[in-house]
């Protein structure tokens, strides 16, 4: 059968051997058609090619009747979560220590349900920004700090520690001024010098609360990076522990993509091509090019409104420019590797 370019889907077949208008041979029959594929008949001007359809796939709407279970499900135990760090950050605030039993009693159960998860874009664009950020943004680096050491190749019980100890990176942050926490402006030196502490802060609570050492490690160092330019002490990426270079990038991620008085949140192609220039020096280049790997294909399918206003689906990433796809709007295809005047203002679910 004979199809235009932009009906192609992955696993499609060509029929015949497929030729641009001079005449330069692209691809040739039998090819069965990936992404790369398609782009690049795109790229040749290609119109039309016969071929043979994939296999048809379970159909779009139980997928995604599916991933909406799946995430309803999951949805207590983040709420969990985050009312769990805030009940840790309040004990910490008035104690200086907490009950360490309460984090495995939180990470546990999730990290069960997080295992069932393959969309971790989906599962981000779920989760409810409206309580405190420090709270959400806590969790969320516990469940990024899991996937990422999970995916590195770290054993299961590593991977669960790499998630506990990305959980409780910021609990030093009881110890700051909520005036600084909270302020909408840029920080003075001084006040920047005080907001540093925090990491310090963390190593102590943590170190107070629990003989495990690798969280409050993680907690000083998950500013540090790797070219010696972080803080509190500077240190390069082979003092680094691993665990803190994960949740360093963690860190990052969530941060961007949130919203904070100081900052609105950024899309978040906007902030995985950021942790790919980061990745160059500053972040864990492992770590950060293992997280991007594996976020990118959850972006296929997902709604967006483009900056012209222009509602639409991401029907594919762009081999030549992996944080810029294709959209597809109902009327068009937008190029944004080619119409570098429109972007992404926004994407959910």
């Amino acid at each position: 059968m004979k199809v235009h370019v932009t009906d192609l889907k992955p696993g499609d077949r060509l029929l015949a051997d497929t030729f641009n208008e001079a005449g330069l041979h692209v691809l040739q029959q039998g090819t069965e058609l990936k992404e790369e594929e398609i782009h690049k008949l795109m790229q040749h001007g290609v119109d039309y090619v016969d071929i043979e359809p994939a296999v048809q796939q379970p159909a779009i709407a139980m997928i995604h009747t599916q991933q909406y279970e799946l995430l309803q499900k999951t949805k207590p135990y983040l709420e969990q979560a985050v009312d769990g760090f805030e009940s840790m950050y309040l004990e910490a605030l008035a104690t200086g220590r907490f009950n360490e039993g309460v984090v495995d009693d939180i990470m546990e159960p999730l990290v069960d349900q997080l295992k069932e998860h393959k969309d971790i874009v989906s599962l981000m664009l779920c989760i409810d920004q409206n309580d405190d950020y420090t709270y959400i943004h806590s969790m969320q680096v516990g469940i990024l700090s899991y996937y990422i050491a999970s995916w590195l190749g770290f054993s299961k019980e590593e991977a669960y520690e790499a998630g506990r100890a990305g959980y409780l990176h910021d609990i030093g942050k009881c110890q700051i001024p909520g005036s600084l926490l909270n302020k909408p402006g840029k920080l003075t030196f001084e006040e920047f010098e005080e907001m540093k502490k925090h990491t310090i802060y963390g190593h102590d609570i943590i170190c107070s609360s629990t003989p495990d050492t690798i969280p409050a490690l993680v907690a000083l160092q998950h500013h540090e990076r790797d070219d010696g330019s972080g803080y509190p002490h500077a240190i390069e990426k082979n003092e680094i522990h691993p665990f803190s270079r994960i949740t360093a990038v963690a860190d990052v991620f969530s941060a961007m993509s949130m919203n904070r008085v100081y900052q609105s949140k950024q899309e978040l192609l906007t902030v995985l091509r950021e942790l790919h220039t980061m990745s160059f020096g500053k972040l864990s280049a492992n770590a950060t090019q293992v997280f991007i790997r594996h976020m990118l294909p959850n972006f296929i399918g997902k709604n967006v409104i483009l900056s012209t206003g222009e509602r639409g689906t991401i029907v594919m990433t762009n081999p030549a420019d992996f944080f810029r796809p294709l959209v597809n709007t109902g009327d068009r295809f937008v190029d944004l590797s080619a119409e570098h005047d429109i972007g992404i203002d926004q994407i959910f679910l």
